[in-house]
């Protein structure tokens, strides 16, 4: 059978709050970003992949908050940033950038002078995060904290299923509950799973089962 050709089309993440799943892992961060912060400031943290990206968004839609990356800061306009609700993601990977640390010093510092609430984003604890620029790290760790917890199954499922949304796919009911009580749990994981299958049952022309999960998984032969 000649082996059909495979399209490496990317997926569109649906970035909406109706398409964020809401569990125990999560329930406080989505909480913290409907409310009011504590002086006009947010730290959002946790895992590659668990939902800071689509809460900043989240934020963004419902503030019209601009989403910065960090390694951006040292060429942007602060003022005009500062003149409003703002987000900044991936905090830690500008940790020994001293242009980048500066502007988000200063940015820092005019947003409050202007009242302006100002997210923060990035992976693990801000303690942990170790700016090289001492006067943002003392502010970073002072700020409000919510973290965003590794999934629980319902978490995991939900992710799956939006994984598998954002690409179009409509995988057998079993897949997910599958996937789910046999993959490595973490985020990570998840999106590379979904994108495994993804690959392997387009190259393969065939509709995305639990035998092909279990498969990938198992790294062995198919079962039923």
């Amino acid at each position: 059978m000649a082996r059909q050709l495979s399209f490496d089309l990317p997926a569109k993440a649906a970035l909406g709050r109706a398409d964020f799943y809401v569990s125990p892992a999560n329930g406080m961060a989505v909480a913290m970003i409907e409310a009011d912060w504590p002086g006009n400031r947010l730290v959002l943290s946790g895992p590659a992949g668990s939902g800071k990206t689509h809460l900043a968004h989240v934020w963004s839609a419902a503030t019209g908050a601009p989403i910065l990356p960090a390694r951006d800061l040292a060429g942007a306009d602060l003022p005009a940033l500062a003149g409003g609700p703002v987000a900044i993601e991936d905090v830690p990977q500008i940790a020994g950038d001293a242009a980048a640390l500066q502007a988000l010093f200063h940015l820092y510092n005019m947003a409050g002078a202007a009242g302006q609430p100002l997210l923060l984003t990035g992976r693990g604890a801000p303690r942990h995060w170790n700016l090289a620029l001492a006067d943002i790290q003392s502010r970073v760790d002072a700020a409000c904290h919510v973290a965003l917890d590794a999934p629980d199954d319902a978490l995991l499922a939900a992710v799956l299923a939006k994984l598998f949304a954002d690409r179009q796919i409509a995988p057998k009911p079993e897949v997910i509950p599958y996937l789910v009580r046999h993959m490595e749990r973490s985020f990570e994981a998840a999106a590379a799973m979904v994108e495994m299958l993804d690959k392997a049952a387009l190259d393969e022309g065939r509709t995305l089962s639990r035998a092909l999960a279990a498969r990938l998984i198992g790294g062995g032969a198919e079962t039923s």
